[in-house]
This record gives C-alpha cells, sequence and structure tokens, in this order.
C-alpha cells in the first residue's frame, strides 16, 4: 500500500527492498551500496531506537534524501493539522502546553519538529509517565534526548497528571491510555490528537464532549491524520531539483502546505486537515518543498514545471 501510495499520488515509482537483517551496519552498508541507482531512501518498519540510529548513520554517507516515514512524515502531518486546530480555538503555537504519549521514534520526531514550529513547553510521557531532566529510569538514547531538551517546568507523574492544564494531547502510543476525566482536566478548548491505530488512546465518542478538536488516524472519523498527505509530494518534490538531503525547513514547508488546502473559511472543528484523496496536496507540498531545497542549497537543479 505505502508503495502504491508513491505512484498513484506523486506520480514516483517506488518499490520495497526486504533486508534479511537488524543490524544497524548492515542495514546502513546495504543502502549505501544500494544508493547510487536510486533518487532516495524511504525507512520502513525498523523498530526504535534502531530506526534512529541507521537514519543518523546513514544519512551522511548518501548523497540522496533518507527519510523515516513513521517519524516525519507522521511530525509533518500532526503539525499541518495542528497549526489549523490552532485557528480553531485562537491559539498560538508559543502560547501552548503539549502532552504527548510515547516517547518512541515518531514522539521524539512530532517533539523536535513542533518545538522547531515555535511549541515552548512539550511534556513527553512513557509508561512511567513524565519524562524530566532529574528522570534517571529507564532511559534510552532517545529518552535521555527529550529528558534535556523538554519539560522546562520540570513536570513529573503519569500521563494524567502532565495532561492536566495542557492546551493539546498528542498520542502516538497505545489505546485506552486516555480517559474522559484526563480530557476535563485540560485547559480550555483542548486539541486531542488520538492516533494510536487501530484503536486511539481514547475512543472519539467518549471525547468528542469534552474536546475541541478530535483527530485520529483513522479514516471513519473526521480529521484523519495520515502520512500519506506528507511522503507522495514530499518525494516529489525532493525528486524534481534532485535533492540530496532533506532538512528540518523542507518538513515544516511540506506541513505549511498541507494546512494551506483547508483555507481560512473552511476550517473547523471537524476540518483541520484534507482528505487523503484530496489531489491538490501533492501538488503543493511537492512546490513547497522543491522551494525550500533550493532555498537550502541542497537541490542540484532548479525544478521544471
Amino acid at each position: 500500500m505505502l508503495f502504491r501510495s508513491f505512484k498513484e499520488f506523486g506520480g514516483v515509482d517506488a518499490f520495497p527492498i526486504c533486508l534479511d537483517t537488524q543490524e544497524v551496519s548492515e542495514i546502513v552498508e546495504t543502502c549505501v551500496r544500494l544508493a547510487p541507482t536510486f533518487g532516495g531512501i524511504n525507512l520502513e518498519d525498523i523498530a526504535s531506537p534502531r530506526c534512529i540510529e541507521v537514519e543518523e548513520k546513514l544519512i551522511p554517507l548518501v548523497d540522496i534524501p533518507v527519510f523515516h516515514d513513521d517519524q516525519h512524515g507522521t511530525a509533518v502531518v500532526v503539525l499541518a493539522a495542528l497549526k489549523n486546530a490552532l485557528k480553531v480555538v485562537g491559539k498560538t503555537f508559543d502560547a501552548i502546553r503539549v502532552t504527548i504519549s510515547g516517547a518512541g521514534a515518531a514522539g521524539a520526531a512530532v517533539t523536535k519538529l513542533l518545538a522547531s514550529a515555535g511549541v515552548e513547553d512539550i511534556v513527553v510521557c512513557d509508561r512511567d509517565g513524565a519524562i524530566w531532566q532529574g528522570r534517571s529510569e529507564h532511559l534510552n538514547p532517545v529518552k535521555l534526548w527529550l529528558a534535556e531538551n523538554t519539560n522546562p517546568n520540570r513536570t513529573q507523574g503519569s500521563l494524567s497528571d502532565a495532561m492536566a492544564g495542557s492546551d493539546v494531547f498528542i498520542g502516538v502510543s497505545a489505546p485506552n491510555v486516555v480517559t474522559p476525566n484526563d480530557l476535563q482536566r485540560m485547559a480550555k478548548d483542548p486539541i486531542v490528537f488520538a492516533m494510536a491505530n487501530p484503536d486511539p488512546e481514547i475512543a472519539p465518542e467518549d471525547a468528542f464532549p469534552y474536546v475541541r478538536v478530535m483527530a485520529t488516524g483513522r479514516s471513519d472519523y473526521p480529521n484523519q491524520i495520515n502520512n500519506v498527505l506528507c511522503f507522495p509530494g514530499l518525494f516529489r518534490g525532493l525528486l524534481d531539483v534532485r535533492a540530496q538531503r532533506i532538512t528540518n525547513e523542507m518538513k515544516i514547508a511540506a506541513a505549511n502546505a498541507i494546512a494551506s488546502v483547508v483555507s481560512d473559511n473552511e476550517v473547523a472543528d471537524d476540518y483541520i486537515i484534507p482528505s487523503v484523496f484530496d489531489r491538490r496536496v501533492t501538488k503543493v507540498v511537492s512546490e513547497a518543498v522543491s522551494k525550500a531545497a533550493i532555498e537550502a542549497g541542497v537541490a542540484r537543479r532548479p525544478r521544471v514545471e
């Protein structure tokens, strides 16, 4: 399905290469040897934190873009959805508090991109509760980075404790970890992105009475946050200018492009993100990514319309 989406939505020829190994060094070496054949690499189905290590080691060794969709595709679409959700509630990035459930690769990527967009107060929680500078137990390298770079007020306690007073909840974790009572303790007009699949962190039916904006990863509810809104257009834009790598500015440009498809006159509680079948998305994303690549000096050729 992923590779059909590349072709269907982005006109990008893509095919899976399955590796019979889980060793970071072997995955990296294989990708390096294959890179001359391809215009980009999309990493898929590599568990955290191994996926982060693979990406970090691979990027300096190849001269084509490397993208891990489960991390950065998720982050880009979350940023796009949050941009429009904040319009609905009349809040700004620098004035909100965000609680994230899930400290794996996706949670870390979402955290980093939101911080780049101007969110200053982010609390990330794992099974042991809030991650903060001073917590010493159960910290892998990803969580250690989160401890040192998030949670400026050193909020401690459970996920429920962290959610109290938060403007936004983002779930990239497990089903049924949030209760209606947790939502009632959030700030006014709470925004909830419960994206665990197929069962979200809280069922939308249970959340609707207490939230202003609700989004999930599912297609049978409004506001589906789906990575297919990002990667076909992103790679189309990368390939159009023969980009050497992906920058943070290019991810933000992609998020802004996705958000722009829903105009200010259209944005509403149940319409903060375009449909995955909206054919406008790929075009605006590819154009934005190409432009950002050229501005960053990582494009080998100008975009040809």
